[in-house]
């Protein structure tokens, strides 16, 4: 408690909370563009903060991942494209309730559990360190193999209705993935021989397309089908009568699902290169499939973004234990801290904690200013973010398209990409034309390399046997849960079928 409190007295300095307010504030501006991610920031921010003190430069690091992380929400909810990965689940609900009217109350409910899941994360670090580590430290490719797995199940919980459509976009978005470099050998892979396609397919680039300017071309697409006079009335009465903060019976009603998608979020932030897009995943699916209201998800429910925005920001603290105890990065964003760490003159791992145990403690606080300013500072913003909602569709069109471009090439700045970016919005329209669910794409996308790499990887450590995937119970217990995901829709579709022929007078 004494070198606790010692930290605390120590950060409690204008040159610390000046530098943390710059970090919230970048944070909060490259979140919100679409494509320019808390990766990006923190990487060219990191040189700049060797000439500072370690306390002031890493407060300002702490400042931006904590908000670039919460705004990426905000133009997920407002124009439906996520501004960085971990966003991409907030579009699903975010979205759809702005387009019901009720944008402030998404705002608030993003800035407010966004920094609910931070703040819990936090505190879990500062209290299961150690154990979380040790838990974490002991995956190996079959289990990180079934965590894929388990997230490649819930494209049948995104799909909805449209089930058949839901595993065809996901399983091209799989073999989407596969374009690039083989993870094991190295060798190339349906490249066309275009050395621009090595890399792979960048997911951000098509996630952009596909949810930026895809939406913009369909929505040009149905006002030119469908002229809806009232839609800028409705524009105007959103400003008049919407809300930002939650009342006190919906804050009741999200206590227990966001408490459960806040520890989701910090086991799964502290398994090393899982992060905040496989984390709100795993979380929404799980919030879903427990929810009284299932049919909501995916369509408006407030409960399910208020637990996609938990789990964004719940990774951190995961994140940082297995990076402070360790030495192991969590996320990309760790593994950048741990060259600043460095660069410092600290070692992350057991050293950390005996001989810069200080400068934990001004970690653990930092990171709990950091969520209490973008809390004030989203609260206080959301009414002018809302703003947003009033500009005519023409203007917002053009703000999408420019975002969308300059996002999409600041990634690797790469012309590449852009194209990419357009190709997925050509595709994105289509699909959203004749009712093809776009999500389980991005999400095959994304866990398909991991599914890849570890299946592989376990194979060549038990030399072609199967035998290992029932060898170790985490791996068992995953399993267990995959079956369930895709077992359950036919036995509630079969149970369904069986009450109404029992019904009298059929």
């Amino acid at each position: 408690m004494t070198d606790a409190f010692t930290a605390l007295t120590q950060l409690l300095t204008p040159s610390v909370l000046i530098y943390m307010m710059v970090g919230v504030l970048v944070g909060f501006v490259i979140g919100v563009l679409p494509g320019l991610s808390g990766t990006m920031a923190i990487a060219i921010l990191t040189p700049v903060t060797f000439w500072l003190d370690p306390a002031d430069g890493f407060g300002m690091l702490i400042g931006v991942w904590n908000s670039a992380i919460f705004a990426g929400g905000v133009s997920a909810i407002l124009i439906n494209t996520p501004g960085t990965p971990a966003s991409f689940m907030q579009t699903l609900d975010g979205y759809a309730l702005y387009k019901q009217g009720r944008g402030g109350l998404a705002l608030g409910v993003n800035v407010i559990y966004s920094a609910f899941g931070g703040i819990l994360s936090i505190l879990a670090l500062s209290v299961f360190a150690f154990p979380i580590a040790r838990f974490a430290i002991k995956f190996g490719p079959t289990e990180y193999f079934m965590l894929a797995v388990f997230g490649l199940g819930m494209m049948i919980t995104i799909a909805g209705e449209n089930l058949l459509k839901g595993v065809v976009m996901g399983v091209a978005g799989m073999l989407l993935a596969t374009i690039g470099l083989d993870p094991m050998l190295g060798t190339k892979r349906f490249t066309l021989g275009q050395p621009q396609l090595l890399n792979g397919i960048s997911y951000i680039a098509v996630m952009i397309g596909m949810f930026g300017i895809a939406e913009v071309l369909y929505q040009i697409y149905t006002k030119r089908h469908t002229i809806d006079r009232q839609e800028e009335q409705k524009k105007d009465e959103i400003l008049k009568i919407g809300r930002v903060l939650p009342n006190w019976k919906e804050v009741k009603q999200l206590a227990r699902p966001t408490l459960i998608s806040s520890a989701i979020a910090i086991v799964v932030g502290a398994i090393p290169a899982a992060g905040g897009d496989v984390a709100t995943i795993i979380a929404w699916g799980q919030g879903r499939k427990t929810s009284k209201h299932p049919e909501e998800y995916g369509r408006g429910s407030l409960e399910g973004l208020a637990i996609a925005s938990c789990a964004n920001n719940g990774v951190i603290g995961g994140a940082l234990t297995t990076m402070l105890t360790l030495g192991v990065p969590g996320d990309t964003i760790s593994a950048i801290l741990i060259g600043a760490l460095t660069m410092y003159g600290m070692t992350p791992g057991v050293k950390m904690f005996t001989e810069n145990v200080g400068f934990i403690y001004k970690i653990i606080w930092l990171s709990l200013f950091a969520n209490i300013a973008f809390l004030i500072f989203g609260l206080l913003t959301a009414k002018l973010t809302a703003r947003v909602l009033k500009i005519k569709s023409e203007i917002v069109w053009v703000l999408v398209c420019v975002f969308c471009v300059v996002g999409s090439f600041a990634i690797k700045n790469s012309y590449m990409d852009v194209l990419t970016m357009f190709a997925a919005a050509v595709i994105g329209f289509f699909c959203k034309k004749y009712s093809f669910p776009l999500a389980p794409f991005i999400l095959g996308m994304i866990l398909s390399s991991m599914a890849e790499s570890n299946f592989r990887r376990a194979l060549i450590l038990s030399h072609g046997s199967f035998s290992i995937f029932f060898a170790r119970p985490v791996t068992v217990v995953l399993m267990a849960l995959v079956v369930f995901i895709f077992v359950r829709p036919m036995a509630v579709k079969f149970l369904k079928k069986s009450r109404a022929e029992k019904r009298p007078g059929n």
